[in-house]
């Protein structure tokens, strides 16, 4: 990667590679304009690529045959507008992982929530400002599992002239953290819908699309960083993973955190830190060590009882310049698998940069259990069919409701007035109250059944909303990073256990702004916004598994007043079911 002061002078003259610089001015559809900055532009082709890795040859699905796909380069305030073209046999999207997509709802990307798939052979281009954001953030396929290498990182500079809030790193580094399957990924799910039960787990994690030399057939297949002794790089961490959480740590180095999910963060120093699928850290890392080479290592974090995973971390390398060559790296220290306060110790440590707009008072106060769920066989082959729990099927639910999606985007079916796709009726409160970590009903499947449907939850324009994300124990506990398209929000505190108003202590000063949030393993998270985007914004847990399972809902947000709090009308290619 490019000294940071070379990266500077190409966004300034909009060289970055794939970015065009047009004037801004109004597309067709509904675009309307935002914000003063520049406009930049990208082509992504959906592609299947032969690729090699593991000893084994395997065809995946990329964007421009790259893995990790291109990265997307901007401003704050900078207007984004991305081609995306299917060469593939497959459906696509792309969703823009923590963009706030103000009045660009169509552009957000989860399928049969915002938009139909793009199909083979057609074309949809997504339009989207970015607006008082920058940081680092992500983008990611969301149809079915192809998000296992359809991924990428975007990355968000200051305005010009406006500095980083910490002294400005000698160079900066993107590090993806990611899973491969040695299969394909979209078979793959139909087999566990069809089956009822899990998954294999992946076959590898990577660290920028390399397993590293843990594996077979992969000691050259390494990622590598090259510093210089006593200077001090930005690492901007992207987890990318489907089905797994993930510790990561550099041998011998403390990593300071300056920012979470494209917020700045007071520095919050550590040696290591866990990171959910779509979650992201800028971290400062001092190349203060004897001269040698360090593994930066990769592993996985399992919450979970009685759940097979992948145990084998993936190393990339951390090479002072002048190190002899091939000399021997390093050893790092990742946690236990299941080191739960490894886990929420680096969360203990967030905070706001800026104490920002934590809404004080509260217009609707919601609470929504999280957890699996077993259903009672219906099959007439159950041995192929009923592979979950006790000869049950496995299921996923916020209060105790399973979403179903429908056959045409739940936007364009609330926009159109479609009756019958959708109802209103998502329940603010759990249906029953109980012990939800420790007394739940867990003889599966007889009764962990959850109901079925797609149900959303309506808000009014500037309904200021807490949200009290409860973990519970019907099949295991269970770390869930649960993540809100359209919306960052001020999490304002968590804890273990059952989530009782009277002990808990919230941080309505300068909690953390994120996008993605952790729910520890048997306890809660609670988290606050204000509902001022208008449009249709999908709510689910970041786990794949768990999102095909149905651990998801939607938040229906009404129009206010006047044209800057109205949802805008489709774009003209948006893609037809």
């Amino acid at each position: 990667m490019a000294n940071i002061d070379v990266i500077f002078k190409y966004i300034s003259l909009s060289l970055l590679l794939y970015v065009h610089t047009l004037h801004v001015r109004a597309l067709g559809g509904g675009f309307r304009a935002l914000g003063g900055g520049s406009t930049r532009y990208y082509e992504f082709k959906v592609q299947t690529m032969k690729i090699t890795k593991l000893c084994k040859t395997n065809k995946i699905v990329t964007i421009n045959q790259m893995l990790p796909g291109p990265v997307v380069y901007a401003q704050e305030d900078d207007r984004v507008i991305v081609k995306v073209i299917n060469e593939t046999p497959h459906n696509a999207t792309i969703h823009w992982h923590g963009v706030r997509q103000i009045l660009s709802c169509w552009s957000d990307g989860p399928s049969y929530i915002t938009q139909c798939p793009i199909q083979s052979g057609q074309t949809f281009t997504y339009e989207f400002s970015l607006v008082k954001q920058k940081g680092t953030l992500m983008w990611h396929a969301h149809f079915s599992w192809l998000r296992a290498t359809v991924y990428g990182a975007i990355v968000i500079y200051p305005k010009p002239g406006v500095p980083y809030p910490f002294k400005l790193p000698y160079e900066e580094h993107i590090l993806i953290l990611g899973e491969y399957w040695m299969r394909d990924v979209l078979k793959l799910e139909q087999g566990v819908i069809a089956g009822g039960g899990v998954p294999p787990p992946a076959d590898a994690f990577t660290i920028n699309g390399h397993p590293g030399p843990n594996y077979n057939c992969s000691n050259n297949d390494v990622y590598k960083i090259d510093v210089v002794p006593g200077k001090t790089y930005l690492l901007r961490l992207i987890s990318a993973t489907l089905n797994t959480e993930s510790f990561f740590t550099i041998a011998n180095h403390k990593i300071t955190i300056v920012e979470a999910d494209g917020e700045y963060t007071k520095p919050f120093t550590t040696d290591r830190v866990m990171l959910g699928p779509g979650q992201t850290l800028n971290v400062l890392v001092t190349a203060n060590q004897h001269m040698g080479r360090y593994s930066m290592a990769m592993g996985p974090y399992i919450s979970a009882k009685n759940v097979s995973f992948q145990n084998i971390s993936s190393l990339a390398y951390f090479n002072y310049l002048g190190a002899l060559p091939n000399s021997v790296a390093v050893e790092a220290n990742l946690p236990r698998f299941n080191d739960n306060l490894a886990a929420t110790t680096v969360m203990d440590g967030l905070k706001s940069l800026n104490s920002g707009d934590v809404p004080k008072e509260i217009d609707a106060d919601l609470f929504f259990t999280i957890g699996l769920n077993v259903e009672k066989c219906q099959s007439n082959n159950p041995k192929k069919n009923c592979q979950g729990n006790n000869g049950g099927v496995m299921a996923a639910s916020i209060n105790n409701i399973s979403f179903t999606r429908p056959n045409v985007s739940v936007l364009q079916a609330y926009y159109s007035k479609i009756k019958g796709l959708f109802t209103e009726d998502f329940p603010g409160v759990p249906l029953k109250f109980y012990d939800f970590v420790n007394g739940a009903p867990n003889t599966a499947p007889n009764n962990t059944q959850s109901l079925n449907g797609t149900r959303t939850k309506v808000l009014e324009f500037g309904t200021r909303v807490q949200l009290i994300l409860q973990d519970t124990g019907t099949v295991t506990t269970e770390n869930h990073p649960i993540h809100l398209h359209g919306y960052s929000f001020y999490v304002v505190g968590y804890g273990s256990g059952n989530y009782d108003p009277q002990l808990s202590n919230f941080n309505l000063v300068d909690p953390p702004y994120m996008n993605t949030i952790g729910v520890p393993v048997g306890g809660w998270a609670a988290i606050r916004f204000v509902a001022d985007n208008p449009g249709v914004w999908f709510m689910h847990c970041h786990l794949e598994l768990h999102l095909t399972w149905g651990l998801s809902t939607v938040f229906i947000v009404k129009n206010g007043k006047g044209p800057l709090e109205t949802l805008p009308h489709p774009p003209a290619d948006l893609p037809r079911c």
